[in-house]
């Protein structure tokens, strides 16, 4: 069903209070992950505040759809999500990538709450993933399998095998997620190793195939229920994004893949982010006008 302009606007406004967070959390930690976790964000929050079933005060329930990030780098951005469900506090949130603290660089599955698999990225989650929709699938469980891959984990091998496996065992209930921002922390992945044609690739392996602006949270919720009509075939949602989005001077850049900010990189980065979103807002206001 397609999103209401209500529940559209709601996306995006939460979307943006993430992106916010984020640069919150790198400002107060000193350092963190933020190119790959900016990119990631209408992601999580299409998942998370609209597709999953999954309860912020229960989340653990033995019921509850399961996401796996498996571009562990990308775990500042998930304590943000985590945050806005209310999950983490303010509090933990300031304590972030901490020495002996839990809220590190790359979440401990067996330390946060809604962690479900400690995770790189090395190519390991996706196979995670595999395995874990297999076992619903055997055990009858009803809850979807949902997990993120960035486009540098493609390299691995490990990935490509778990794609194998999971159209061959007819994962329908399994969907997949690739961040394609084209960066890794060494540069644009076309300049390195070239992946495209990945939307083909994945065709051959047997896949339903969704390529869709990852920033755009109708398309990624059109594209999840779509994967829900699948019935014998895993899913993967090319999401394409931009390294940084939100951050005017961090977009597209590699050396943004980790970084620290100053407080008048801190201020810039909060504006930057602020005028994005007045722009979005008035450009939904234009179009329903």
């Amino acid at each position: 069903m397609p999103l209401s302009g209500q529940e559209h606007r709601h996306l995006v406004d939460v979307s943006h209070k993430i992106r916010q967070r984020i640069i919150d959390i790198v400002y107060q930690a000193g350092s963190g992950h933020v190119g790959g976790s900016l990119s990631q964000v209408e992601i999580l929050v299409s998942l998370y505040f609209h597709a999953m079933q999954f309860d912020p005060k229960q989340p653990r329930s033995e019921d509850r759809d399961r996401f796996v990030l498996s571009k562990g780098h990308g775990g500042l951005g998930l304590c943000a999500v985590f945050a806005e469900l209310e999950m983490l506090t303010d509090q933990e949130l300031a304590r972030f990538g901490e020495t002996g603290f839990y809220l590190g660089m790359h979440m401990d599955h067996t330390k946060v709450a809604g962690i479900e698999a400690s995770t790189g990225s090395l190519g390991h989650g996706f196979g995670v993933s595999v395995g874990m929709a297999l076992g619903a699938r055997v055990q009858k469980f009803p809850w979807w399998t949902y997990c993120l891959i960035s486009d540098g984990e493609c390299y691995e091998g490990s990935i490509w095998e778990a794609a194998m496996a999971a159209a061959g065992f007819g994962l329908n209930k399994l969907t997949l997620f690739i961040d394609r921002n084209r960066l890794t922390m060494d540069g644009f992945t076309e300049e390195e190793m070239p992946l495209d044609p990945l939307g083909d690739k994945y065709k051959a392996f047997g896949w339903k195939v969704w390529d869709v602006d990852g920033h755009d949270v109708r398309a990624l919720v059109q594209a999840i229920e779509g994967a829900k009509q699948e019935e014998d075939k895993p899913s993967v949602i090319i999401a394409n994004t931009i390294k940084g989005k939100g951050v005017d001077f961090m977009e597209e850049q590699a050396k943004w893949h980790y970084g620290a900010l100053d407080s008048e990189m801190y201020e810039k980065a909060k504006a930057s982010i602020q005028a994005q979103y007045d722009a979005q807002l008035a450009a939904l206001q234009e179009a329903s006008s």
